[in-house]
């Protein structure tokens, strides 16, 4: 169904589960974007082989995934939610645009360095050629507005650099993509390392969104403060990164303001306070647990959810795949 709304695409890689972070940083946020945009969120499979993967890991993840997706409020009716390698588009356009990305480019990625020495002993072509392959993510769609983190800028720069070049060659094929720059949702840091971003690398500083809520208690309870003598409850980023990264938490969970949270444990210590950001946490998450569950018993439902979600992607990235094609000189299917 062709409408006039403006086109926003983001996807990301079951490689992990998802967490805290995740949730509160971007997915807390997809669901009302559908009033405004035309929205295609996707599980990035392809992506996730970069590195080695369980192949049944990868499988579970990839369905508990666009479960999570529907039980944080992503529509299928208003989203069309689907797996990337369903939708043969992107691999496909990903080997075109290789083509019109220099190595020198590539190269110069951060995460590709970073990701090649995390993994040295499989630094793979697709580790290194996957911006290209993310660019094809995003122009099958021709979005107008492309939602990403800091740690992504790089390569949907990289993106806009390869549009220029395409079109330049073959006249106004790619829409050119934007940064979606509205306020981003809450910064969430490690639970044991707060100088560094929560991840799925760092399990015992991250909150998974199905993890138990003894296991949630338990991270919060341990989770790093800070070594002044003071001890109390205040926002302090420099001086105090443990406490305030808790306090960013508590604030997004609840909606209270820095100001609320300093009054509400003013003389109760952090022995008060970890606890009550913990059982925050977990009556924020119990719904999306429950409902992830529900679906994921209804493995119909699921189903039915990403073969008319791949439909949907598949028939807009066609239309795309086929201009392509033929502007590169491709003898029609």
């Amino acid at each position: 169904m062709e409408t006039n709304k403006k086109t926003m695409l983001s996807g990301i890689q079951p490689s992990g589960d998802l967490h805290l972070g995740n949730y509160l940083g971007a997915i807390k946020n997809w669901g009302g974007r559908s009033e405004d945009y035309d929205c295609f969120y996707f599980m990035a499979d392809l992506h996730a082989i970069t590195v080695r993967q369980n192949p049944a890991d990868l499988r579970r993840r990839t369905l508990t995934q666009l479960a999570t997706y529907i039980a944080c409020g992503l529509d299928p009716e208003k989203n069309t939610l689907f797996i990337q390698s369903h939708v043969r588009q992107h691999a496909e356009l990903g080997w075109v645009l290789n083509c019109y990305t220099m190595f020198g480019e590539l190269s110069r990625m951060t995460q590709f360095k970073d990701k090649s020495r995390k993994n040295a002993d499989n630094i793979n072509g697709g580790l290194f050629t996957y911006p290209s392959l993310m660019a094809a993510d995003i122009l099958l769609y021709q979005p107008d507005f492309v939602p990403v983190g800091a740690d992504q800028k790089q390569h949907v720069e990289l993106c806009r650099n390869i549009v220029q070049r395409f079109n330049g060659v073959y006249g106004d094929v790619f829409k050119m993509p934007e940064f979606y720059s509205t306020k981003e949702g809450a910064r969430v840091m490690c639970l044991t390392e707060p100088s560094n971003k929560m991840s799925k690398s760092a399990p015992e500083g991250c909150v998974f969104l199905l993890e138990k809520p003894e296991d949630i208690a338990r991270k919060f309870k341990r989770a790093v403060t800070d070594s002044d003598t003071e001890r109390c409850v205040r926002y302090a980023p420099e001086e105090k990164p443990g406490v305030s990264n808790l306090m960013n938490i508590y604030a997004a969970v609840t909606g209270k303001t820095m100001d609320e949270i300093e009054r509400e444990f003013d003389g109760k210590g952090y022995g008060a306070f970890k606890p009550a950001v913990g059982d925050a946490v977990i009556e924020l998450l119990r719904p999306i647990r429950e409902e992830t569950e529900r679906i994921l018993a209804d493995k119909a439902y699921l189903e039915s959810v990403y073969k008319n979600g791949a439909e949907r992607a598949g028939y807009v990235a066609e239309k795309t795949l086929r201009k392509v094609y033929k502007k590169v000189g491709f003898i029609p299917r």
